[in-house]
C-alpha cells in the first residue's frame, strides 16, 4: 500500500505527512497551530516507550507539540555510533508524524535546534529527564522571550541505545 492509498476503514494512509514541515513554511505552519506551543527535538531513531511518553507528557502542556528532528547528517554528529541512525530521517519523521501526539515535525540539519527554535518560538521546550535543562542553550533562548523550560520524567532502562545492545547480543 502506497502513501496515498486508502486503507479498509477508509483513512487515507498519507494523512500524518501532512505533519511534515518543510523548512520554507515553518513560519506559516507554526502560526497556524494553537497555543500554547511545546517544542522538543532528537533523533527518535527507535522509537520506544519512553520516547511515546515523553512525546504525550510534551503535548499535555500544550495545546500543540511540534517535534524538531534530527537530519540523518545532525544526529551521525552526536557521537551515538557509525552506524546511527538506523533509520532514515524520512521514516523517522513518518514515525512521528503518525502519533496523535505530534502535530508538526521539523527536520533539522545544525548539532542543535536553536535555529529552528528561534523560528517556532514555542512557549515550552522539554526535554527526557536525563537532560539539565539549566544547561542548555535552548533553555536560555527559549526563557528570552518568557517561554519555560522543562525535563520531563524519564524512564529508567528506555533508550535508543540500550535496545540497539540488546538487538546486538
Amino acid at each position: 500500500m502506497g502513501l496515498n492509498d486508502v486503507d479498509a476503514m477508509g483513512t487515507r494512509m498519507s494523512d500524518f505527512t501532512n505533519k511534515l514541515c518543510p523548512a520554507d513554511e515553518i513560519e506559516s505552519r507554526v502560526a497556524a497551530l494553537p497555543k500554547p506551543m511545546v517544542f522538543t527535538n532528537g533523533v527518535f531513531d527507535l522509537l520506544h516507550r519512553g520516547h511515546v511518553t515523553c512525546l504525550a507528557q510534551a503535548r499535555a502542556l500544550g495545546a500543540s507539540l511540534v517535534i524538531g528532528l534530527n537530519s540523518d547528517a545532525s544526529a551521525r554528529t552526536l557521537a551515538k555510533g557509525p552506524e546511527r541512525p538506523l533509520n532514515t530521517q524520512l521514516d523517522r519523521a513518518c514515525v512521528l508524524a503518525a502519533l496523535e501526539s505530534v502535530s508538526l515535525v521539523i527536520t533539522f540539519d545544525e548539532p542543535t535546534p536553536i535555529e529552528l527554535l528561534r523560528r517556532v518560538r514555542p512557549q515550552w521546550y522539554v526535554k527526557g529527564g536525563d537532560y539539565d535543562m539549566e544547561t542548555l542553550a535552548e533553555t536560555a533562548l527559549v526563557r528570552s522571550w518568557g517561554g519555560e523550560a522543562r525535563a520531563l520524567p524519564y524512564m529508567a532502562g528506555q533508550s535508543t541505545t540500550r535496545l540497539v545492545q540488546r538487538i546486538r547480543g
